[in-house]
């Protein structure tokens, strides 16, 4: 900075005003390039967040600021795209980090200057029709699941929020086909917390599709040589200690709703007071499950019933007692064993019936 901006940052601090800055991360000190000043006030700050992004200001001379689309187009004003830097201050590169250095520093494909290059900061932002870039959140921390776009750092917020929580942290992990979110987070000295109780209170501010579905306790993070979080050495999600004691099916109807409930969530075993959504269910299995459920009882059940009775035991319940409403002259041991025995046929035939059109798709030359 030359001695007037650093009078100005001074003066700008002592009247309250924030400055916002984009600094380029070499090795593991924050220095070397500040390509973006702007001085705003705790009000202009404020009402950015609230529209949900926050202004940024406009590069400095001698700077390039450009928001990409994925194939490095220009995004549109208004458009969000990711951030990314260029100038004459721009950095060599990482420090002894070669692989990074070329992750992160890309070929300039706006400049006529031989070997010039941009900076992948990682950033979402856009910019506003005044000219002013806004900064929307971190590229890294936004994820897809289940058709569902969320910013990961929303959740962690509400989880440092709760009584005990020190840290937290939420990532999006990929088993069995099906992308999931898991929550880890450190205590606070002395404080005792559980999993399944942090996920309840979630649910209070968060909707379901925000809530993990697994959330670690750990006693702190590992960490890497440089004193960093070691995200590749976070344990991997396990469900002990987070389920109700395990109780086995025991009439027809339970030991059915198991048996769906296994193939769906690919598991061992399943207990009668489980919750579906806390063992891994999500929407589209619920919409799997809904059909299988109706084949399987000849009910007619809603979709917001899988909500409303997420545990065998209480679906088993739902649905045995609309059969005696129905036929209340029939005893319930012998009428369910006949109704389950049917939605088996229908479901065994349903299955016969996709096998073979299977088949022929394969066998047609």
């Amino acid at each position: 900075m030359t001695r007037k901006e650093l009078s100005a940052h001074a003066a700008g601090i002592k009247a309250g005003f924030v400055p916002k800055t984009a600094t380029i991360r070499v090795d593991s000190c924050e220095n070397a390039v500040k390509t973006l000043l702007r001085f705003f006030d705790r009000a202009q700050i404020q009402k950015g967040s609230e529209e949900g992004g926050v202004p940024i200001g406009t590069p400095i001379a001698n700077t390039q600021a450009y928001v990409l689309d994925e194939a490095m187009r220009p995004s549109a004003v208004g458009v969000v795209g990711e951030l990314y830097l260029g100038g004459d201050g721009l950095a060599r590169g990482y420090l002894n980090r070669p692989e990074l250095t070329a992750e992160r520093f890309v070929p300039d494909p706006f400049s006529g200057t031989a070997g010039a290059r941009l900076y992948f900061t990682g950033d979402l932002a856009r910019y506003r029709v005044d000219g002013q870039l806004e900064f929307l959140g971190r590229r890294d921390h936004q994820v897809k699941v289940r058709g569902f776009r969320i910013e990961l750092g929303e959740i962690e917020a509400v989880l440092k929020n709760h009584t005990g929580v020190q840290d937290s942290l939420v990532v999006a992990r990929d088993a069995s086909g099906s992308r999931s979110l898991v929550g880890y987070v450190v205590c606070s000295p002395h404080a005792t917390l559980d999993g399944a109780e942090l996920r309840h209170s979630l649910r209070q501010s968060l909707p379901e599709y925000m809530v993990p579905s697994i959330i670690m306790v750990l006693p702190s993070w590992p960490l890497t040589a440089n004193g960093k979080l070691d995200r590749k050495a976070l344990p991997d999600p396990e469900m002990a200690g987070q389920e109700s004691a395990f109780v086995a099916p025991q009439s027809e109807m339970e030991k059915s709703i198991a048996a769906l409930w296994q193939n769906l969530l690919a598991v061992d075993k399943v207990g009668i007071f489980d919750n579906f959504f806390d063992i891994g269910g999500h929407s589209l299995l619920a919409v799997r499950l809904h059909t299988a459920l109706r084949e399987l009882s000849g009910e007619p059940l809603l979709l917001i019933d899988l909500f409303r009775y997420p545990t065998i035991a209480a679906m088993a319940r739902r649905l045995t007692q609309s059969t005696e409403q129905r036929w209340p002259e029939k005893t319930k041991d012998n009428l369910e064993l006949k109704k389950l025995q049917q939605g088996k046929a229908r479901l065994e035939m349903r299955y016969r019936n996709k096998t073979r059109t299977s088949q022929a798709i394969h066998e047609e030359p």
